[in-house]
């Protein structure tokens, strides 16, 4: 999916649907047992539809060139993995998800894709 796309996507649904919520937070990745590294974004729309709340997820991150596991044999020593990410490209993705049952419900996101 591409910028244009998901600002397309994004505008529709402001102007037909009530937005409840829109935010942007920072996407993290896991490399060891407590540390993180912060390599993308992902925008959060959430809206009331005819078919009920909906929620669009939209991720931005760089492609992973390269992973590398740091560990050793030693007793109590940790594990680290360390990402090589790419500068200029990038992976965007958009996911969909439905409000049932007190919980979100991933649906087929190609619908909004027209």
């Amino acid at each position: 999916m591409t910028e244009e796309k998901w600002q397309d996507i994004k505008g529709m649904a402001k102007d037909k649907f009530k937005i409840l919520e829109e935010k942007t937070e920072p996407l993290e990745l896991k490399t060891g047992l407590t540390e993180t590294q912060e390599i993308g974004t992902k925008e959060v729309l959430v809206f009331q539809s005819p078919i009920g709340k909906v929620k669009l997820e939209y991720h931005v991150k760089p492609v992973v060139l390269e992973r590398k596991e740091h560990y050793s044999r030693r007793m109590g020593a940790t594990a680290n993995t360390e990402y090589v990410l790419s500068n200029n490209e990038f992976v965007r993705r958009m996911e969909a998800y439905k409000w049932e049952d007190d919980q979100w419900q991933k649906i087929d996101s190609s619908s909004f894709i027209q």
